[in-house]
C-alpha cells in the first residue's frame, strides 16, 4: 500500500493535541503484535492466538477511529470557510471511512 503525501492543515495535523496518546496505544499494539510472533513461536493454541489477533484488530480500529474524529474536529473547522477546501476535506475523510469500513 502506497502512503499517499498529504499536508497537515495550518495549525498541524488534527491529532496535535492527542498525539502522546495516539503514540501511546499505538506502542501497547505494538506489544500485542509482538506477544502475538512469541505465540506463534511458542505454539499456543490456535483459539488463543485468534482472540488476540481481534483484540489488535480492535485496539488499531480505534486509533483510526480517533483519528479521523480528531481530522474531522480539526482539519473541517478549519476548512469551514472555504467551501472548495471543505469539499475537498469531506472527500478525504469520506475515503478513510470508506477504507475502514473495507478493512
Amino acid at each position: 500500500m502506497a502512503l499517499e503525501e498529504t499536508t497537515a492543515g495550518p495549525a498541524g495535523p488534527g491529532y496535535v493535541n492527542n498525539k502522546d496518546a495516539q503514540l501511546n496505544r499505538l506502542r501497547r499494539i505494538e506489544g500485542q503484535v509482538r506477544g502475538l510472533q512469541r505465540m506463534v513461536d511458542a505454539d499456543a493454541y490456535c483459539i488463543d492466538i485468534l482472540t488476540q489477533v481481534s483484540a489488535a484488530t480492535k485496539a488499531l480500529e480505534a486509533v483510526a477511529l480517533g483519528l479521523l474524529e480528531d481530522h474531522l474536529r480539526h482539519c473541517l473547522a478549519h476548512a469551514s470557510n472555504d467551501p472548495a477546501q471543505l469539499d475537498q476535506k469531506v472527500t478525504e475523510a469520506s475515503a478513510a471511512v470508506a477504507r475502514l469500513i473495507r478493512s
